[in-house]
């Protein structure tokens, strides 16, 4: 299951994604969390504590992982001529959540009892010729190529606002929850973001946070009805970790346990439908070919989806075995 935190900047959308992290490793599931906010925090908010312990950037080796996933696909002649939006095919290196497959072992590190990839930061060298969409995309790119199982969570603290909807990155979840404060402000980003998902396959729901009492909770309710999963108020155990102290989870505040559960409930109630899944994909990469990619690569683009197939559980049956599958 997959499952990404957005919202304005400061609601905490990356607490959030650190505290749903331990509470899946508390219960004991396989989890991978992805820092794809351009204020790249989720890892110290997971425990990490020094550089050394960071993963390297995705963004920083996408030419080694479009190669990596690309495999033995006769669609597409290079990593060049690969871009954010490529689906896979049959001949595409499909991804398990497995620790030693070797883009994992290349970009992950173990945080908070999960496995921590980052995109890595916006960097000097970015200044004026490139956007941080260039970075994400290697998120975009792996989730497309990976078939997580039963039991396994992907956790992804996206980068604040409606630049998530820069890319197709954000209809690559199973449930998209919106960090909201009970204002005006955090309620109209969930409206914004509400209206540009509107046509995309986005179950999108709202944590409310900072809530000091019943009324804001109300209030958040009054405005947000159904798609109001709970709401948090200030965490001690928040601030102490924020202070660098490792306070035991099961301290947790028993409001921000519930409205954890509550959200875990809502991501396993959905149900992946493979091929409206890759549908979308190769919608996005169709519409990114025919907007720029064709120009840049000097070659129809189109020509990299392959018809007929879907990834999922039963892509792994006719090439099981084959150097089409890694993990």
């Amino acid at each position: 299951m997959r499952i990404a935190f957005v919202g304005k900047g400061g609601s905490g959308k990356t607490t959030l994604s650190a505290l749903f992290t331990r509470h899946l490793v508390a219960q004991g599931r396989r989890v991978l969390a992805i820092d794809a906010d351009i204020n790249q925090h989720l890892g110290q908010a997971l425990g990490v504590d020094n550089e050394h312990s960071t993963p390297p950037p995705l963004g920083g080796e996408l030419t080694w992982i479009k190669d990596h996933l690309r495999g033995d696909n006769p669609l597409i002649g290079s990593a060049e001529v690969m871009i954010k939006t490529t689906p896979p095919g049959r001949g595409s290196r499909l991804l398990r959540l497995d620790p030693d497959e070797e883009l994992h072992r290349r970009f992950a590190r173990p945080a908070g009892g999960a496995d921590l990839m980052v995109t890595g930061e916006f960097e000097s060298e970015d200044i004026g010729v490139a956007c941080y969409h260039s970075k994400t995309g290697a998120v975009e790119l792996y989730l497309n190529h990976l078939l997580d199982g039963p039991g396994e969570y992907v956790v992804v603290d996206m980068t604040a606002g409606a630049d998530a909807f820069a890319s197709g990155l954000f209809t690559r979840f199973d449930l998209v929850v919106l960090i909201s404060e009970p204002t005006l402000w955090g309620i109209g980003v969930y409206r914004q973001f509400r209206s540009h998902a509107q046509g995309h396959r986005v179950r999108l729901r709202v944590l409310g946070n900072k809530v000091t009492g019943q009324d804001d909770v109300g209030w958040l309710r009054e405005h947000l009805g159904a798609a109001l999963l709970g709401a948090v108020g200030q965490s001690a155990w928040v601030r102490a970790t924020e202070q660098g102290r490792s306070p035991t989870f099961t301290d947790l505040e028993p409001d921000v346990r519930r409205a954890l559960q509550i959200t875990h409930d809502e991501l396993d109630a959905t149900e992946r439908d493979w091929a409206a899944y890759h549908g979308d994909t190769v919608a996005f990469h169709l519409r990114n070919a025919r907007a720029w990619a064709n120009r840049s690569a000097g070659a129809d683009l189109a020509d990299q989806v392959d018809p007929g197939f879907v990834p999922g559980p039963a892509a792994l049956m006719p090439v099981a075995g084959t150097a089409g599958i890694a993990g």
